[in-house]
């Protein structure tokens, strides 16, 4: 018997879900994830460009498949699909790792009360970046002022 140990709190994420998945109706996946776009919470860290990359995706997608089945298309079109299938679901799964909301409880600097602050993954990492972006400008110098 295989038994895992765990520290408290730990969570094991479940994998990544594709927005395209074989087997399952286009029509219905392509409206899932064009509302998912429209709706801006999924994909909410989305670039412009991506999104317009995943849009054209769909639409060629669409006028191959229009409403029959991949399974009917000849093999150069089904190769056409599947590579923009794969273009979707790369995006896409990108996207929506980014646009992750994670929460923590934090105490402010002085005080005793622990407030929620929630940020994605794609805002804590530019945070992030900018700290040590800042730190590096100081410590060479260039923002350092002298006097008032």
């Amino acid at each position: 018997m295989l038994v895992m140990l765990m520290a408290p709190g730990v969570v094991l994420a479940k994998p990544a879900e594709l927005p395209f998945k074989a087997g399952e109706s286009f029509q219905a996946q392509q409206q899932k994830v064009r509302a998912d776009l429209l709706g801006g919470e999924v994909y909410s860290e989305i670039s412009a460009e991506d999104r317009q990359r995943v849009v054209a995706a769909l639409d060629r997608m669409s006028g191959l498949i229009g409403e029959g089945s991949a399974e009917s298309l000849s093999p150069e079109h089904k190769t056409q699909v599947v590579n923009d299938q794969e273009l979707v679901n790369t995006v896409l799964t990108k996207a929506r790792e980014d646009s992750r909301l994670i929460c923590r409880r934090e105490k402010s600097l002085g005080s005793q009360m622990a407030s929620s602050q929630c940020f994605t993954v794609a805002q804590r990492d530019r945070m992030r970046q900018d700290s040590r972006s800042r730190l590096q400008s100081m410590q060479s110098g260039k923002d350092v002022k002298v006097g008032n």
